[in-house]
């Protein structure tokens, strides 16, 4: 959008015309997403792989796109008035991009969100200026627990409110029919040939696989859907199967949502936690690209399509939303590793020592050689600790074990008021903040504990119980 202005100085105009490029508010920035060529994660493959950068909308998510297309044609109708509110049930990216358009339109907004969102989706809501309520993500649909109930429930009890149902509303595919469809056709200049993309509420694909196969039926548009969910078995048979819990956010159904047009849908393929987590996070790490898991579930369909595909393919896959969503969730190595999720080689010594079970020390407790034994035999009593490091200016130069030093006293009992220096066995093995869980295995069937050093400074201990505790 472009602005004028003119100067007038001491009394005589002097028309300057300055264009001044700027938008009117934030929605005007939604849309327009590059798509970014992968090459390190595509090496090998001959089809060129690209990802739909939804993450650089303003709220971060493809789903402002349906955010402000829900709220427009809710004003067109007359459904939403001014001071209304909005109220809807949300993995927590449909929430952010209507809240975006309330704050910018005036509206209040109340969103419902399962005990599975992230917090930081949570947080990212109240500070756009939204009431949150969180439901149990063990509620079953139709149960008056369940998020979409509750959502239900709020909108019905409050005055003026529009519930946009995400799910149904057909303001959602149209958005992706109307900008996503055609942007992927102008920025491929019409080669794509296959679109691959998530099937949550089904807007996105619904909408863009529509606009696609209208301009070339031979475009193949692939569902990208977690293990659990019903898509698969509903488009091969017909049937809705049972669902069982999935950990990736934001895709997946257990209810078949009128969105969700899977006649322009080719094939729905099954992606697991662990490899869509794995792929998100190497798009991070390798390609600079930091998303969230729903994309690394439509990245590793992507990759496994074009495994079979040749030269001429031209495969593009969505980029949902921003890994700042999830840092507290699967970029989280502690997470991943809670989850059983993270791969045993990155398992490293400093990550054992960040996990260790609740009610053991996170910090390193040490006796220095000086100190006497009455005192050390009073801190290792104090803290449950069956062995010590001794520490003499950051170094270690020995060690105490419970079983010897007690019968050391035992024998001789005037130790009790000797130096440490006196008692003390040989220093614990020493591994890197970096090394991996079987280097910190091995060292460990010679040794009780292992001392964990970091640029030269020593900064934990692991013990066998740890390492038992940590990894079973």
């Amino acid at each position: 959008m472009l602005g004028r202005w003119s100067q007038c100085l001491r009394g005589h105009s002097l028309p300057q015309q300055v264009d001044m490029d700027y938008y009117q508010n934030v929605l005007g920035l939604i849309g327009h997403t590059p798509l970014i060529k992968l090459n390190r994660l595509s090496k090998g493959l001959k089809p060129l792989v690209l990802a739909k950068m939804e993450n650089l909308n303003p709220g971060f998510s493809v789903k402002d796109r349906i955010g402000v297309s829900m709220v427009e044609a809710a004003e067109r109708a007359g459904v939403l008035k001014p001071g209304g509110t909005i109220v809807e049930a949300t993995s927590g990216n449909t929430g952010i991009g209507l809240a975006i358009v309330a704050a910018v339109k005036g509206y209040k907004c109340i969103f419902v969100m399962t005990d599975k969102a992230s917090v930081e989706k949570s947080r990212y809501l109240k500070a756009l200026g939204a009431d949150v309520v969180i439901t149990p993500v063990s509620a079953k649909p139709g149960t008056p627990d369940h998020y979409v109930s509750t959502a239900r429930r709020i909108a019905s009890e409050t005055s003026n409110s529009f519930y946009p149902d995400q799910y149904s509303h057909p303001a959602n595919p149209e958005a992706h029919y109307r900008t996503t469809g055609p942007e992927l056709w102008e920025q491929t200049e019409g080669e794509i040939t296959h679109f691959v993309s998530g099937i949550g509420t089904g807007g996105t694909i619904s909408g863009t696989g529509r606009f696609l196969k209208e301009k070339n039926p031979n475009i193949k548009v692939i569902g990208a859907d977690p293990y659990g969910s019903i898509y698969k078995t509903y488009k091969e048979t017909g049937k809705i199967p049972e669902t069982t819990p999935y950990l990736v956010e934001g895709i997946g159904q257990e209810v078949l949502p009128a969105n969700a047009q899977l006649q322009y849908v080719d094939e729905v393929m099954n992606i697991s936690d662990r490899d869509s987590f794995e792929a998100a996070r190497q798009l991070g790490r390798v390609e600079g690209i930091f998303c969230g898991g729903s994309s690394g579930t439509n990245c590793a369909a992507a990759l496994r399509l074009a495994r079979d595909l040749d030269e001429n393919a031209v495969v593009v896959f969505v980029v949902c939303d921003t890994g700042e969503h999830y840092l507290s969730k699967f970029h989280s190595d502690e997470w991943m590793k809670e989850k059983r999720l993270l791969e045993p080689q990155k398992i490293t010594a400093g990550l054992l020592n960040e996990t260790k079970t609740k009610g053991a020390p996170r910090e390193l407790v040490t006796v220095t050689p000086n100190e006497l034994v009455s005192a050390a035999l009073a801190k290792m009593n104090e803290l449950g600790l069956t062995q010590i490091p001794v520490l003499e200016d950051g170094k270690s130069v020995g060690s105490l074990r419970e079983n010897h030093l007690l019968s050391k006293v035992f024998n001789e009992r005037d130790l009790l008021e000797a130096p440490v220096s006196k008692v003390m066995d040989k220093s614990f093995p020493l591994v890197d903040v970096d090394d991996d869980v079987n280097l910190v295995s091995r060292k460990l069937r010679s040794s009780p504990a292992v001392l964990i050093e970091e640029y030269g400074r020593i900064t934990g201990i692991i013990t066998r119980h740890d390492l038992l505790d940590t990894t079973r």
